[in-house]
């Protein structure tokens, strides 16, 4: 069986959770300091991916893509591609932080969120993970991904704080194009592209419940939470990832 299935142009790896939190300490334990980063593809990313360049070449330079949202997972089974499981960005970095132990470490830089905000996920991280050292945090100003003197200002900032591992919060596709562009100057081992976890670990936002996660509902939650921000969105995806998961299938039926 091959190690990723392709969806909507997309190379997923096919993951477990467990899976994933070995490769990353594979490589975050190693002596490669070559940045390696991972994307998280949901049903947002699928729609984006299918209308801008700069994402699919961000997307290809990636070293892990795992499957975030519960309906990527449901459209792979249907179009029997199947994916063992979803392994979102929210449970991931937890999942990272667990695996740090007293003889293995783990060094973490949080770039993004609001001010303040990661300041707050330090704590509570170190708080609960006595092995994970945040080693610096950072919210960069709006407009910062433009701005060349604000971005060397940040690299700088990463490098200084010799982190294993870079968790970015910059929503998508900002974080993703970012850390595409700067990946060959950031001396870190890993960085994570995990969108409002930094904020999930600081308790600025709340999960949902468990069995709204497990039943795919998360997106329903998520909703209620920020409906300004978030409704337009969903409601746009809702419409356009349908007629994606249709013409994959045509496609697939034709070629047989």
């Amino acid at each position: 069986m091959s190690n990723y299935v392709s969806l909507f142009g997309i190379r997923i790896n096919r993951m477990t959770m467990a899976e994933a939190v070995a490769q990353l300490r594979e490589w975050t334990d190693g002596e490669e300091t070559t940045c390696r980063y991972v994307v998280t593809p949901n049903v947002d990313h699928t729609v984006m991916f299918r209308e801008r360049s700069d994402l699919r070449a961000a997307y290809s330079g990636a070293s892990l893509v795992l499957a975030d949202g519960f309906p990527v997972v449901l459209a792979a089974k249907f179009l029997r591609r199947p994916l063992p499981e979803r392994v979102p960005g929210s449970d991931l970095a937890p999942a990272l932080f667990a695996s740090a132990t007293a003889s293995k470490p783990m060094r973490v830089y949080l770039l993004g969120a609001g001010p303040g905000v990661a300041e707050r996920a330090a704590t509570r991280i170190m708080a609960q993970w006595p092995h994970v050292e945040v080693c610096g945090t950072y919210s960069p100003p709006l407009g910062f991904e433009r701005d060349p003197t604000e971005n060397t200002a940040i690299i700088e900032r990463v490098n200084a704080a010799r982190a294993d591992v870079l968790v970015v919060g910059l929503g998508a596709p900002k974080q993703e194009l970012w850390v595409a562009a700067q990946r060959h100057r950031l001396h870190v081992k890993t960085a994570l592209c995990i969108g409002a976890t930094i904020d999930f670990l600081a308790g600025e936002k709340s999960r949902a419940p468990r069995w709204m996660q497990r039943c795919g509902l998360e997106w329903v939650h998520r909703v209620v939470s920020e409906p300004r921000r978030l409704f337009k969105r969903y409601a746009r995806d809702a419409w356009i990832f349908p007629q994606l998961v249709w013409n994959e299938w045509r496609g697939m039926t034709a070629t047989r």
